[in-house]
């Protein structure tokens, strides 16, 4: 055979060998750096990586809900952070959506995340109806937290004044006093991170719904569940407030194999998860999904669950 023959094979070899190599490239969409939702989705990364074969996973730091939706619409993210009520509007088209549904199958539901109305101590807020005409941040730019409070204060009829911007930029405004307090979803039943930031810095206090409220929520956003908590941290009394449940989505693209493969991986883990959430050891994943899903699985998740024997119920069944 000739050099430049066995050259022109060697070449071709070589070059069938790196493509079979290459991993299948995935981009998460999480949330912002500050939130306790964010070192969730590392773990995540990370646990894909280490156990999904031939997939490399990496985390981008996004607006959380709104912001992955659209981002996975345009292809720029595969899976990621969504909300139970928020995933379920986009899915029929409604609200934030009407009149353009878009379809992000579920991977599984990961936590409950009550929202918690923290404010300054001594801004002098007893009651949600006193944030009338106050500065005062509904949650970060594009998350559900955001769109849910909007909805929840458009309800109960108080319109405060909106203030925008990053968790880290509240943040700060808050121990400012520029900002009298926030939305922020809650890590399981605790505070999340940037709550105790804020508390490391001058004393807070997260405001309850009355009954009466609670009523008028249960009445007219039941996309939305009303729970009380009893212990959110030290020196936080208890209180009652709005909830949906965390989830991870994939586009309708991603490969089923893939999906089943990140599937298995989470549901099957027993640390990486729990080391970046603590709350986490007090659920089960797969109970949770059941539970609190609301649009139909990617058929690779479906797959996972049904090989467990888990009955899916028709509500998640993916459309045949």
């Amino acid at each position: 055979m000739k050099l430049g023959t066995i050259s022109t094979l060697s070449l071709a070899l070589l070059a069938a060998g790196t493509a079979q190599a290459q991993d299948t490239r995935l981009l998460i969409g999480s949330t912002s750096a500050s939130s306790s939702q964010y070192g969730y989705f590392v773990a995540l990364g990370q646990l894909i990586n280490d156990t999904v074969p031939e997939v490399s996973a990496s985390v981008a730091e996004t607006g959380a809900t709104m912001d992955n939706l659209r981002r996975m619409q345009r292809g720029q993210v595969d899976l990621g952070l969504v909300t139970t009520n928020i995933i379920q509007h986009a899915w029929n088209g409604t609200q934030e959506f009407d009149g353009a549904p878009q379809e992000a199958p579920l991977l599984w539901v990961y936590s409950p995340a009550p929202q918690n109305v923290v404010v300054r101590e001594d801004v002098g807020i007893d009651s949600l109806a006193d944030l009338a005409g106050q500065r005062f941040n509904p949650g970060i730019r594009g998350s559900a937290t955001e769109a849910t409070a909007e909805s929840v204060f458009a309800t109960l009829g108080i319109a405060p004044d909106w203030v925008r911007g990053s968790t880290t930029d509240v943040v700060d405004m808050i121990k400012d006093n520029r900002v009298g307090g926030y939305v922020k979803s809650g890590a399981g039943s605790r505070l999340d991170a940037s709550s105790l930031d804020i508390s490391t810095f001058t004393p807070i206090e997260v405001i309850s719904l009355t009954d009466e409220q609670v009523a008028m929520i249960e009445a007219e956003m039941p996309d939305i569940s009303v729970v009380e908590i009893t212990e959110a941290g030290e020196g936080i009394a208890p209180y009652k407030t709005w909830s949906f449940a965390l989830a991870v989505s994939a586009t309708p693209e991603m490969d089923e194999e893939i999906a089943y493969q990140i599937t298995k991986a989470a549901m099957q883990d027993e640390t990486v998860q729990r080391n970046a959430l603590a709350a986490l050891a007090e659920y089960d994943l797969t109970e949770l999904t059941m539970q609190y899903g609301t649009v139909p699985l990617h058929p690779g998740a479906a797959r996972y669950f049904e090989e467990q024997g888990v009955e899916i119920p028709e509500r998640m069944r993916p459309a045949q």
